[in-house]
């Protein structure tokens, strides 16, 4: 073997060890086992029911601030079946709304569809968080890209959810969301 290919390789290694230690101790680590003691407890049922204001902010592939943006959220649950209507401002100028359905089971078990979802999305509540994971089709002007996500959800003490979302293609991190969402006293 030459020297390139050994170069090559050894390069090729550093990397599958480098991605192989980010999904061991990162984001992607997580399980929602590790929130299960923590309080306050998050209900998506009482938590994400009634108006909601959203600010957040999309990080790019390189950690670089790529977009901003506000929305206005509407949920209402029926039991364990909720529907979340969400009404996006970003600073582009652009909008978007999205209609999420979900369904929280007994154990905490969530299940979520949305227009543009590729299948349901599935994920789990427990303690002070949430995990939800699922794959979105980005709109044509967007590219049209089949995106998986792992989105967190994690519940302050005074009422705050905190959302954190990584967006991969290929296993690779494309983008990043950070959001906060609050009710709205009416």
């Amino acid at each position: 073997m030459d020297a390139v290919a050994l170069i090559l390789l050894g390069a090729l290694g550093a990397l599958a060890l480098v991605a192989l230690a980010t999904r061991l101790t990162g984001f992607g680590a997580q399980r929602p086992a590790d929130y299960a003691d923590a309080m306050p407890r998050l209900d998506l049922r009482e938590h994400l029911d009634g108006p909601i204001r959203c600010e957040g902010v999309i990080y790019g592939p390189l950690g670089r601030m790529a977009s901003r943006f506000d929305a206005d959220f509407v949920a209402e649950w029926q039991g364990n079946r909720g529907l979340m209507r969400e009404h996006f401002r970003y600073d582009s100028g652009n909008r978007q709304d999205r209609e999420w359905r979900l369904t929280l089971s007994n154990d905490g078990a969530i299940r979520a569809e949305a227009d543009d979802l590729v299948g349901p999305g599935h994920g789990q509540q427990m303690g002070a968080a949430a995990r939800l994971r699922y794959r979105i089709r980005l709109p044509q002007e967007a590219g049209g890209h089949v995106l998986s996500v792992t989105d967190w959800m994690y519940l302050t003490p005074e009422g705050v959810i905190v959302n954190r979302s990584q967006f991969r293609k290929f296993g690779i991190k494309v983008a990043e969301l950070v959001a906060t969402m609050r009710r709205v006293d009416t």
